[in-house]
């Protein structure tokens, strides 16, 4: 699919410069690639119809470049934006410029097509794997989309890369092992309730080593402790040297005595 959109360069840059422009209902962008950047003014509205459509950042973009030194019409793919996360207005734009006889690589969203999978009508979930594919053609082979049909699977199937149809002037980039859609099998109640009743009761290791080093040596209070224990041994040996005394004591109060 291809866009016409009318653009105008602007001299100015810079936060200021832009606010401006929002301000007078426009839209600041940049073009850049085939080794030149252009500080351009967008039109929101025909924007806007661009980032609407199904095509996504696939989408070729006919440029009508006013005030250009040179080549005011130009062809360029939407690669990205910044949207006001309160207002939702399109904040700033950055296209890309591209050479009609030059192979390009952009990402391409997967469109799952056909009736309702076999396996979703046993009970299977479908599951999207993958979103987009990442191709490389040129220019003029680049599809909107690519289409997966997946009403055929059944409960544990699935489409992988090298299983979709090849396009014309289109080569895949992806891993031709990785799965794009499949069926999986619906998850039993019991099996459910296990993985949501499994962490019951367990204990952290982490928790039980904090215990034990709260008792141990680098935790508070275990200075004291050590103080305490080190009193209690000199206490039980100064009374062993008290007992052992004793004996000798009584002998020497004895001779005297005869």
């Amino acid at each position: 699919m291809k866009f016409d959109l009318a653009v105008t360069v602007r001299e100015q840059a810079g936060k200021g410069a832009a606010r401006s422009m929002r301000r007078a209902g426009k839209i600041p962008a940049v073009l850049y690639g085939q080794g030149e950047c252009l500080l351009l003014t967008v039109n929101p509205d025909e924007l806007i119809k661009i980032l609407k459509s199904h095509a996504g950042s696939s989408a070729l973009i006919a440029l009508t470049v006013a005030g250009a030194k040179s080549k005011p019409n130009r062809t360029a793919l939407l690669r990205d934006f910044q949207v006001d996360p309160i207002s939702g207005a399109v904040l700033h734009v950055d296209l890309f410029e591209v050479s009609m006889d030059k192979p390009i690589r952009v990402k391409v969203p997967i469109k799952v097509v056909g009736s309702v999978p076999a396996g979703v009508k046993e009970g299977g979930v479908l599951h999207h794997n993958l979103r987009d594919l990442h191709v490389e053609c040129l220019p003029s082979a680049l599809p909107d989309h690519i289409e997966v049909d997946a009403s055929p699977l059944a409960i544990g199937a699935g489409i992988h890369v090298k299983e979709i149809p090849v396009r014309d002037g289109v080569r895949f980039l992806d891993e031709p092992d990785q799965m794009v859609v499949s069926v999986a099998a619906p998850m039993s109640d019991a099996k459910l309730e296990a993985l949501l009743t499994s962490g019951a009761g367990a204990v952290e290791p982490e928790v039980m080593a904090k215990g034990k080093e709260v008792a141990g040596e680098g935790a508070p209070g275990a200075e004291p402790a050590k103080a305490a224990a080190g009193a209690a041994a000199g206490e039980a040996k100064a009374g062993e040297k008290k007992d052992a005394a004793a004996p000798k004591a009584e002998k020497k109060e004895a001779e005297k005595k005869k």
